[in-house]
């Protein structure tokens, strides 16, 4: 029995040696992780941007900040970095912040919409020059580039369309191209611009539409992207149209008759 036992041992210690050099050579296969890339930026160029983000988000450029005006909300600031406690109540000035920075608001506003009407009165004046340029008597403008076959729709359709959005001074507000996905919506449930225009060109066609205003979003714009009073251009391209779902039928509800047994 013994010569088995030594044997048996010898056999256990040369499968564990082997186990161990091949653990080995696995270890030294395996790449070892990669170690973590450095930051892109520092934490003071991170700070930096958040204040800047900040101040954007809110629009404090709208806001016309004298030198003296700015000089006090990083005053403010500063206290609040040092941790001073109860130097400004919510309940005292949170009205008056209100009062302040909506009135500068509204003049913010009425100045980019004043600006707007200025360069939407130029835009249309030029453009009513190129004779390919239609109107109609809603103020659109349009231009169709294509005709498109069949039918047209009519403002209870739903239409698939792909679109571009432009401003006049050419920036991209919006675009299903962009997105690779076209957009499907009911034509009466748009701005009256593109409920209007869409119903030029039947399917297949493609139109550019010039949208006053007063057929897009007005003097609210839309976001941070659409001014207020801006004059807004599409390129648009009639993929489908689709016809309202019929209304469901109305369900009869006739009274059971009543027994005899029942009436007693």
């Amino acid at each position: 029995m013994k010569p088995v036992r030594i044997l048996q041992a010898s056999t256990l210690a040369a499968l564990g040696a082997l186990s161990t050099v091949r653990a080995a050579d696995e270890a030294a296969a395996t790449p070892a992780p990669a170690a973590p890339a450095a930051p892109a930026y520092t934490d003071v160029q991170v700070f930096e941007a958040f204040g800047y983000l900040v101040g954007q988000r809110i629009g404090i450029a709208e806001f016309n900040l004298t030198a003296e005006e700015k000089a006090a909300a990083l005053k403010g600031l500063d206290a609040a970095f040092s941790g001073e406690k109860g130097k400004f109540s919510p309940e005292a000035f949170g009205p008056e912040i209100q009062r302040v920075l909506g009135g500068r608001q509204q003049v913010a506003q009425a100045r980019l919409a004043a600006a707007s009407d200025q360069e939407s009165a130029a835009f249309f004046t030029e453009l009513k020059k190129n004779p390919k340029v239609l109107s109609t008597p809603s103020g659109l403008c349009y231009e169709v580039i294509q005709e498109g076959a069949g039918a047209k729709p009519v403002p209870t359709d739903t239409v698939k369309v792909h679109y571009t959005g432009t401003l006049v001074n050419g920036t991209v507000f919006d675009s299903s191209v962009q997105r690779g996905t076209p957009a499907e919506f009911p034509l009466n449930g748009v701005i009256p611009g593109w409920t209007e225009g869409l119903q030029l060109v039947g399917v297949g066609g493609k139109l550019k539409l010039y949208i006053p205003s007063k057929l897009g979003y007005g003097e609210q714009g839309a976001g941070g992207s659409i001014p207020p009073n801006a004059t807004l251009i599409f390129d648009v391209e009639l993929l489908e149209i689709k016809a309202p779902a019929p209304a469901a039928e109305p369900v009869s509800v006739t009274t059971p008759p009543v027994s005899a047994q029942d009436a007693k």
